[in-house]
């Protein structure tokens, strides 16, 4: 973890989840565990992609752990992930809400190194979410996506796309002027968004060619919830600029 910064003053505290080599190879068991005590706020993100790298004989592994005590308030943003082609990977994330605490955050991934033209032709993507809110289960979604199986190309699976993620808001119920205002919002250029209401959790979903197209559509959408579920305007951490 960086040195928190403070660029919205006293509250809430900035802070980068680094891991220095930048990358996760075969083998590796990574664990991050975030708990944000009562009536706190704390906003997380990363410096850079994530990257997971080839490894055709071990699995590499990393569970995030994400909790928030009553009245507490956690933004979990972090920059992308890419699986490289020929990794073997396995994601946790477990968010846990106690009474009167919110979340915003996303999970943003990449299938092979796009910009030079790689494919997720062979490897594995094992992903695994969880979301309690007073320690009742109100989502949960699991995945396992093989290298070059159908579902990366069917029209009804990812349709050759590589890039998919889901934005989440937490810990309160979007009105229908703040529901609208969501679907009004629309990837700019490339690749597909939708947005859905369930109980407790509005979701955001993305799929398409461009995680910067992604990151981009998830952050405008995060510059409409984040005053509506956290009182506060969209204050981009420095490290998006760098």
């Amino acid at each position: 973890m960086q040195r928190a910064l403070h660029p919205e003053g006293d509250a809430p505290c900035h802070a980068i989840v680094l891991h220095p080599p930048a990358g996760i190879v075969g083998g590796d068991c990574l664990q991050i565990d975030a708990h944000c005590g009562p009536d706190c706020h704390a906003l997380l993100t990363t410096p850079g992609a994530t990257k997971w790298y080839r490894a055709p004989h071990s699995t590499a592994s990393l569970t995030t752990r994400l909790h928030t005590a009553r009245g507490a308030q956690l933004e979990y943003l972090p920059r992308e992930a890419i699986v490289y082609d020929g990794a073997h990977a396995r994601a946790t994330l477990e968010m846990d809400l106690d009474i009167d605490s919110r979340m915003l955050g996303w999970d943003l991934w990449c299938l092979g190194r796009t910009a030079s033209g790689e494919r997720f032709d062979t490897g594995q993507l094992e992903m695994l979410t969880t979301l309690r809110c007073a320690g009742r289960l109100r989502w949960e979604e699991r995945a396992s996506l093989v290298g070059g199986s159908p579902l990366l190309t069917a029209r009804a699976g990812f349709a050759e796309q590589p890039v998919f993620g889901t934005l989440w808001a937490v810990g309160a119920l979007a009105d229908r002027s703040l529901l609208d205002a969501c679907r009004a919002v629309r990837p700019q250029h490339s690749g597909q968004g939708a947005v859905t209401q369930l109980p407790e959790v509005l979701l955001a979903r993305y799929l398409g060619p461009s995680t910067e197209e992604a990151f981009e559509w998830f952050v405008r959408l995060w510059s409409l919830l984040r005053p509506a579920y956290l009182g506060k305007v969209a204050t981009p951490p420095r490290i998006w600029s760098v």
